[in-house]
C-alpha cells in the first residue's frame, strides 16, 4: 500500500528536490533510490505513481521546462523586440543559476526522439515558440528565424554552462560579459531584420 499522501505529484516534487540538491548534475544523478529515500518508502512503491526512472525523468523534465517557460513569460511581460530578447536571456541565466539541475534537463535534446515524451515535447515547443516570437518581432525574415533561434539559444546556453562550471575565472565582472554577449546577439539579429 502506498504511503499516505504519496501520489504522482508528490513523487515528482520529491524528485525535483533531489535534482535541486544535486546542483548542475542533479538531473543526471537522479535515481529512484534517492526519491524513495526521501519518501520513506521502498523503490518498488514508486512504480505505483511513475513509470520507473524514465517516466520520472519525463515528469521532472516537463515540470522543469514548464517552470522555465513561466520564468521567460514573466521576464518578457509586455516587452517586444530587443528588450524582450534581453529579458529572456537574463531570465535564462537566472533560472540556470537558481536551478542548475533543472536547467540541465530543460536543455536536453533526447526528448525529441522519445516516443513516450509527448508532454515534454509540447512543453519544449512552447518555450521555443516564445523565443521565436520575440525574434520574429525584431523583423527577422521567416526563412532565417530557425537559424536565429538556434544561434541565440546556443550562445546564451554556452555562456550559462561555462559560468555554472566555473569557467570564468578572470576578475572581470561576469555580468558585464553576459550583457556584452546579449547585446551582440540582439544587434546581430536586428541587422537581419527585414524593413
Amino acid at each position: 500500500m502506498p504511503r499516505a499522501g504519496l501520489d504522482r505529484a508528490a513523487v515528482v516534487d520529491l524528485a525535483l528536490a533531489v535534482v535541486d540538491d544535486g546542483g548542475p548534475t542533479g538531473f543526471t544523478d537522479l535515481t529512484l533510490a534517492a526519491v524513495a529515500g526521501r519518501a520513506g518508502v521502498a523503490v518498488p512503491s514508486l512504480y505505483k505513481h511513475v513509470a520507473g526512472l524514465p517516466g520520472l525523468r519525463r515528469e521532472v523534465a516537463r515540470t522543469s521546462i514548464e517552470g522555465f517557460t513561466t520564468s521567460l513569460v514573466a521576464a518578457r511581460g509586455s516587452l517586444d523586440g530587443p528588450d524582450a530578447l534581453r529579458a529572456m536571456a537574463d531570465a535564462t541565466r537566472a533560472y540556470a543559476k537558481s536551478y542548475p539541475g533543472r536547467y540541465q534537463c530543460v536543455q536536453g535534446s533526447s526528448w525529441a526522439r522519445d516516443p513516450d515524451a509527448a508532454a515534454v515535447q509540447t512543453a519544449a515547443a512552447r518555450t521555443v515558440d516564445l523565443l521565436a516570437g520575440a525574434i520574429a518581432a525584431l523583423g527577422v525574415a521567416p526563412e532565417r528565424r530557425i537559424d536565429a533561434v538556434r544561434a541565440f539559444r546556443a550562445a546564451v546556453h554556452g555562456f550559462v554552462v561555462l559560468e555554472l562550471d566555473g569557467g570564468f575565472g578572470m576578475p572581470d565582472d561576469v555580468d558585464v560579459s553576459f550583457a556584452f554577449l546579449v547585446d551582440g546577439l540582439v544587434g546581430g539579429l536586428e541587422r537581419l531584420a527585414v524593413h
